[in-house]
């Protein structure tokens, strides 16, 4: 019969030729003369080989018989086994490679942190000589030596490996075949599966010795290392601990022990867990922790409140109270008067808070006496007096007119009539005094007995003294109410007045701007500014609570400087104060007297209203640091800076209070 394979299995792999033609016996001795090479497209395109062999009889198309053809397709397909011989063997090489590294990097490892140690006696432990490290890293060599050997015989005499795994699958399934006749050799060769089995199992078995020489080496170095208990002193301890080293060999020998024992721990902490003394100390730890930063907590509580949490607020006020203390530390006054606050603030039926207090004789009385017991306040007053001074120095008729909106006890008026008097002129000087009031009645009393105490000093140190009392709408200010006369050199002071006047944030009427405006137009010739530096006008409640920690924190510690903490006007002053606190805090709208803003601010508005900075003078600096620092004890926890055109007076570095002049 014909086959329909006329050149396909010509240029067969490693040049065998089996094609044969049963009509032609002298097809042998053509395929001898063939050469060994053969197209690469064969097949496909026409082979000028092929061509020439059969160019003699081109009527012949290569028959060949039915064994000839199995035998042939035996061939092609040990061909293809062959190619995943090698790929496998390809791959288990590079395994045993990484194998090798990876053993090798282990012992690197375990030889690096152990420090390298020369044995003199062997272990009263381990029956094994003193081994040093040059016999280790000889070890180690060997080790390596053994691998490429084995991997080395390996290849040599495994040609086909195949896993374990398929090994015995083949042999589950019996997948035989029978025996091949390698043409090219002319050796009948067994089953390749055979082969690839045994071989397979051999490999393993050769990997599991050298896993073992390489585990005993290991365990010897070990033991070796574990011994050594003659450290001598002096000598830099190793890295890694002998019993981390127990530890690593033992979880690396026997990992189910450990995590049985671990599982045994944590039933253990369950157990314990169900206990009844757990379950007391899990009561304990819902108590509420002790107060450790009463500021902080402050905070907190504010945050609460700010939240509407208002059982968590009154918690923590209710621990802070347990701290609080008004005649202990600054620190303990200040969470006396905040709790109180905060209080006001989360029950105003229960705790009102401060506002027509504010509005009292007492409140007035109480603040006249922080103003002189505070070297931040009175500071303040002097550099307005001595700002007055300079501005009128060079005016011709030596008259001197100050509008005052808040005169209070007068008190800054006497260290003006003291500057005024030290001044030396042809002409006695002139003071004329104008007090400005919106109420009536028995505040007049109280400014006519500050004008005759005022008109007494006056006498006294030779000054011309003219006390006046206007009382009328802010509205209604102009030059002739206030009596203005043309000779006079003019000059309004503003020393803590503004900040208890509401802005556009509370009505529509302005005071406080409206006031400006007004002043502008009277055309004078210095105004003066007093205030605190806290901003407290339009930033909201939390702001506010943290402004007010930081502000009268540092006044209450500044306190401990000047006044003892048992004197009554200290006692006085400080409920003055924390009734300033309370009305910051808890109250607002127009029951929110309180409204100190920070002097960036109080410049922008002057601004808006018209005027322009007037620096202070570095003289006018320079007196007032002299002043501070005139007692024998000094005042080193104070402060006189110059900042941006004003004096700034503080305490610790926090700036209490700010004083600037403006035209």
């Amino acid at each position: 019969m014909s086959s329909p394979f006329s050149g396909d299995f010509y240029g067969a792999a490693g040049g065998i030729n089996t094609g044969r033609s049963t009509m032609n016996n002298n097809t042998n001795s053509n395929n001898s003369l063939r050469p060994l090479y053969s197209s690469p497209l064969s097949g496909i395109l026409p082979d000028p080989v092929t061509q020439i062999v059969h160019h003699g009889r081109p009527s012949l198309m290569g028959k060949r018989s039915l064994t000839e053809f199995q035998q042939q397709q035996q061939l092609h397909f040990l061909q293809q086994q062959q190619q995943q011989q090698q790929q496998n063997q390809q791959q288990q090489q590079m395994m045993l490679l990484q194998q090798q590294q990876q053993q090798q990097q282990g012992l690197g490892f375990y030889l690096r942190n152990v420090k390298p140690r020369s044995y003199q006696q062997a272990s009263p432990i381990s029956p094994l000589p003193p081994v040093d490290f040059s016999v280790a890293a000889a070890a180690a060599s060997s080790i390596s030596s053994e691998f490429s050997s084995i991997s080395s015989n390996s290849n040599a005499s495994t040609r086909h490996p195949l896993p374990v795994m398929l090994q015995l699958r083949s042999q589950q399934h019996g997948f035989l075949t029978p025996p091949i006749h390698n043409y090219s050799t002319g050796v009948s060769s067994l089953n390749p599966v055979h082969n690839r089995a045994s071989m397979g199992v051999q490999q393993q078995l050769l990997s599991q010795e050298s896993d073992k020489k390489m585990m005993n080496c290991l365990q010897e170095l070990e033991k070796q290392l574990l011994d050594d208990n003659d450290v001598e002193e002096g000598d830099a301890v190793s890295v890694v601990t002998n019993n981390e080293w127990s530890e690593t060999i033992q979880n690396l020998i026997t990992p189910w022990q450990n995590q049985n024992q671990n599982q045994n721990q944590n039933q253990i902490q369950k157990l314990a867990s169900l206990s009844p003394s757990s379950s007391t100390s899990s009561c304990a730890s819902t108590e509420s922790p002790p107060i450790s930063c009463p500021k902080q907590s402050i905070i907190e509580a504010a945050t609460a409140i700010s939240e509407g949490k208002t059982d968590v607020a009154v918690e923590i006020l209710t621990r802070l109270s347990q701290v609080a203390n008004v005649r202990g530390s600054p620190d303990q006054r200040l969470t006396a008067y905040m709790v109180t606050a905060l209080r006001s603030r989360v029950n105003p039926t229960d705790y009102p808070p401060p506002v027509l207090e504010l509005h009292s004789r007492e409140h007035t009385d109480t603040t006249q006496n922080l103003y002189e017991v505070s070297p931040c306040f009175k500071l303040g007053f002097m550099a307005a007096n001595l700002t007055i001074l300079e501005a009128v120095a060079d005016h011709p008729f030596n008259k001197l007119h100050v509008i005052d909106f808040d005169i209070g006890q007068g008190g800054q008026y006497f260290h003006l009539l003291y500057a005024l008097a030290a001044k030396k002129s042809d002409k006695p000087a002139v003071l004329k005094i104008t007090a400005f009031t919106e109420q009536a009645g028995g505040v007049d009393k109280r400014l006519n007995s500050i004008g005759v105490e005022l008109k007494v000093v006056a006498n006294r140190v030779g000054v011309c003294l003219f006390f006046n009392i206007t009382a009328c709408k802010i509205t209604e200010l102009n030059r002739e109410k206030l009596g203005i006369e043309p000779d006079e050199a003019l000059a309004v002071n503003f020393a803590f007045k503004l900040y208890r006047l509401p802005d556009e944030s509370v009505t529509t009427e302005n005071l406080r701007d409206e006031l400006l405006r007004r002043v502008k137009a009277l055309s004078p010739k210095v105004v003066t500014v007093v205030e605190q530096e806290m901003n407290g006008n339009t930033a909201p409640f939390l702001a506010r609570v943290n402004e007010a920690c930081g502000h009268y924190g540092a006044l209450f510690d500044s306190l401990d400087a000047t006044v003892s903490r048992d004197n009554s006007e200290r006692v006085r002053v400080e409920e003055g104060l924390s009734r300033k606190m309370g009305n910051s805090v808890a109250c607002e709208g127009r029951d929110r007297v309180e409204r100190c803003e920070v002097f960036g601010k109080w410049r922008a508005r002057l601004g808006m209203a018209g005027f322009g900075p007037r620096p202070m003078s570095q003289l006018v600096a320079n007196s007032l640091r002299a002043k501070l620092n005139s007692s024998k004890r000094g005042n080193p926890g104070f402060s006189v800076n110059e900042q941006n055109g004003g004096i700034c007076f503080g305490w610790m570095g926090r700036i209490l209070t700010v004083a600037s002049a403006w035209r």
